[in-house]
This record gives C-alpha cells, structure tokens and sequence, in this order.
C-alpha cells in the first residue's frame, strides 16, 4: 500500500530528524577525538621534549655517571643533594632520562612539566634546603598540576588546564622538590587495571605483558622501571597498594586527611563512605618515611587548616616497643586465593619472629560496607556486586 499523501510530510520529517540526529553525534564525536588526537599529539611533543633536554644534557656533561645516581636511595640521594655533593641538574636529567626509557617501554607518562627545567635552575633556595631540595617527583594525573590537565582518563577534561597547583605539589616544591612528569590512570580511577580512551594502555615494567595495577598504574610502572625516585597517587580501595604489590615496589596510604586533598580530583565527586587518602610511592619503606618528614610540616598545615597539625612522630617511627596487630585471612565476601592465604601467613610468621602479637578477628556486615563502598547504584552494577533490580 503507499502512504497517504498527506502522510509523506510527517515521513519526511521523521527522517530529516534522524539524519540531522545523527549529524549532530558524528560532529560530538569527531570534535571528541579531535581533542583525543591533540591530547596524544601533546603527550608525544613532550616526550621530544624530554629526549632533546637528555641529548643537550649528555652533550654538555658526558662524565655523569648515570647508573650510579639511579642506584642512589632517596635518603642517600636527599643528604647528597643537600650537601653540595652532587648536582641537582645532574640527578634530575638522569632521571628524566630513565623516564623516558620506561615510558616508551611502558606508556606510564602522560604529561611532561616543562616548567621543571625553569623551576630547576632556580632550585637553591635561600638558608637551609628542604629534605626533598633537588628530588624530581612524578605526579598522578588526577593531582592538580598548574597549567595542566588532570584528566582522569576522561575526554571531556581534555583542554581544561588547571590554574592552581594542589597543596600537596606546592608543598614539594616548597620542600624543594621538582614535579616533573604526570602520570597515567584508568578512566574514572575506580580500576585495578590502567587504561582509558585517551592514552591507551600502561604496561607493568617487570612483564610487559601485565598490567601496573590501578588506579596510579602509571605512578607504580615509572616507578618500578626506575624512571622515578618518588611519586604520588591517590587511594580508597588499593589504588596506591594495588600498584605498589604489581610492580615490586613500596607505597604509603595514609589516614585519610593526613595528607592534603585540596586540588585533587576524585573518581566519584561526593563518595564519603570510605574516605580517600593521598600518598607517597617510592622503592623503599625508608623513602616514603623522608617523605613522610618532608611533608607534614608548617607549609602543608598552613595551606590546608583541615590537616591535623600533627608532624611526623620520629620516637613512634624508630620505636622497638611490640605491637599488637590484628589480622585476618578472608572477609567471607571475596574469598582469598590460595596464594593470598600464604602471604598473609608469612607476614604474620615474619611480624611474630620480630616480637609483635597478631590477633586474629572476624569482620562483619560485610555486604553492607562493601554497598556504602560502592555508594553508587551503576558502580555496584558495573562491578556485579548487587543485582539489577537494587
């Protein structure tokens, strides 16, 4: 049958509307990966950035001994910089180096700070230098960073430059510490892996075949490869811990507000059932303690009044005392592997064979914690912890 005449118009008019629908998703769309292809363009001319200041660098100075500055601790690297023994333009474009090397192999970096080379050549400040004075440090994408984007792995953050550094870096540099790259994450940060649409996938640096773990996946491969003597990430469910175990190397997670949080950016603006934490990743537990020293101090209660003015307590630190120290195998939810089991057992072999008391003891109203840690009805879908009709 043919449609009545008079039904050609509103036919014609449907149609009009679905092509001028789906116009208007292909120029969202295009306009979208445009801002995706200048993102990685930017991701790559830093990266030529980076290569070029080694090259004039090597150039310049073919005695560094690079291989020895990276074997450094950052406590031996900390009192050799503090001391005039050794140069911070030479430990920082060593590791700028080694950055580079491990990013190309990894894909961990997503931001190179420029700014760090001026911020480098006025490093010696004026009196006694901080305990981070010449340390370059990797940041975390979803850390505000002055003239830089933290993405989050999202498209729409693209182009929206901070215009403030958080508390947290204008501490470091305060310290004397020099921010140097940004790293990548999973989109949204609510991942153990650590991929998104915009810089693609990052690679564990132990096997390149694996993930680094998430959400400061980038963090924990710059690090593990060596391209970082110290980073920063963030942390509610393991994304500092998750990393760290991935790629052999140490983090901190901190009480919640002990490290400040203004000028970063969460996953899930507005969650507060388990409180997030900011923290160091480093390669060593003596590491994160310097930076633990560094960082509580008069600057960081200052610049946030809602950190505890508690500095880092030195007699606790360095205590012989035993402690008391529960534990517990599984959780009855999400049941451990056989492997897990074992490593919980020999952690509490090695803290008992050091004198401590371990306490084994059960949690309860498991399903409840882990609906107000989702706190999100999608979020709990998306992870199949709870069915489609909640």
């Amino acid at each position: 049958m043919r449609p009545a005449p008079r039904s050609l118009p509103a036919l014609l008019c449907c149609c009009s509307a679905g092509l001028l629908l789906l116009l208007l998703r292909w120029r969202r769309w295009k306009r979208l990966w445009e801002k995706v292809e200048a993102a990685r363009q930017r991701q790559e001319e830093g990266l030529d950035r980076m290569d070029k200041a080694v090259r004039s660098f090597r150039e310049q100075h073919p005695s560094v001994n690079m291989v020895s500055i990276l074997s450094l601790s950052l406590p031996e690297l900390s009192r050799k910089l503090r001391d005039g023994s050794l140069p911070p333009e030479h430990v920082f474009y060593t590791y700028l180096s080694k950055a580079l090397q491990i990013t190309r192999e990894t894909n961990c970096i997503t931001e190179y700070m420029q700014e760090s080379e001026t911020q480098l050549q006025q490093a010696r400040p004026p009196g006694k230098p901080g305990l981070l004075y010449g340390v370059p440090v990797s940041i975390k994408d979803s850390i505000n960073c002055q003239g830089h984007d933290s993405t989050l792995g999202f498209v729409k953050n693209i182009n929206q430059p901070m215009a403030e550094d958080s508390v947290l870096v204008q501490v470091l540099k305060r310290q004397g510490a020099i921010p140097f790259v940004k790293t990548n994450v999973p989109q949204s940060l609510i991942s153990f892996d650590c991929k998104n649409l915009i810089f693609g996938q990052t690679f564990n640096p132990l096997l390149y075949t694996r993930t680094p773990g998430g959400s400061s996946g980038g963090e924990g491969a710059l690090i593990g490869g060596g391209g970082s003597i110290l980073g920063f990430g963030t942390d509610v469910g393991g994304s500092l811990r998750f990393p760290a175990a991935f790629c052999g190397i140490c983090a901190l997670k901190p009480t919640g507000n002990r490290l400040s949080k203004k000028g970063v950016i969460s996953g899930i603006p507005g969650q507060k059932s388990v409180v997030a934490a900011v923290g160091p990743m480093a390669k060593d537990v003596e590491s994160l303690a310097l930076c633990m020293r560094a960082l509580l101090c008069e600057d960081m209660f200052n610049l946030d009044s809602t950190v505890p003015p508690l500095p880092f307590n030195e007699e606790v630190y360095s205590s012989t005392q035993p402690l008391r120290i529960g534990y517990y195998e599984t959780d009855f939810f999400t049941m451990p592997s056989p492997a897990m089991r074992r490593a919980v057992r020999e952690t509490k072999k090695l803290l008992e064979d050091a004198g401590h008391t371990l306490v084994p003891f059960e949690i309860t109203n498991v399903d409840y914690v882990t609906y107000n840690f989702c706190s999100q009805r999608n979020v709990c879908r998306r992870v199949h912890l709870l069915p489609q009709e909640v």
